[in-house]
């Protein structure tokens, strides 16, 4: 038995090491996108802008109608999406038409009535977009999205 002492500490003491190094490593290869969004609504939240710098710092996508996934439904939207800096605003002003709505269309199209339904649907639809948004921006990142008009009708 005093033979095996050592070989079982060490052999212990190896699955542990490989198990903190795991969880250390964990968030490197499994990135989750919600401590993407959480971070970055931490960040507005934590920096309060008056009026004016919010209304500098926004840029509004208009009239977007299309179907869903489900053929029997359209969804007409207006979104403002908040940007972090004035720069990256006139960076997406410039890309706004050519690939943020497309981009927008895919991810309606994507989508399902029911997962439109609710505050929370909503949020989760936001966070998508800001994903896919922040992607193809060469220049800041979207903060934050509202949405102005949010009409999902049936056909």
């Amino acid at each position: 038995m005093k033979k095996m002492l050592p070989w079982l500490i060490t052999i212990l003491l190896a699955v542990t090491l490989i198990v903190v190094a795991a969880f250390l490593l964990m968030d490197r290869f499994f990135p989750s996108d919600a401590n993407d969004v959480n971070q970055a609504v931490q960040n507005v939240e934590a920096k309060k802008q008056s009026a004016d710098e919010i209304v500098a710092l926004t840029a509004e996508v208009k009239d977007i109608k299309t179907n869903l996934a489900d053929p029997d439904y359209i969804l007409s939207i207006d979104i403002a999406l908040q940007l972090d800096s004035a720069k990256s605003k006139e960076e997406f002003e410039k890309i706004k038409a050519i690939k943020i709505t497309p981009i927008i269309i895919k991810a309606i199209a994507d989508a399902k009535p029911e997962e439109l339904n609710g505050a929370s649907g909503k949020d989760q639809f936001s966070s998508k977009l800001v994903n896919l948004i922040n992607k193809n921006l060469t220049e800041g990142s979207i903060t934050q999205i509202g949405f102005s008009k949010f009409i999902l009708a049936p056909m």
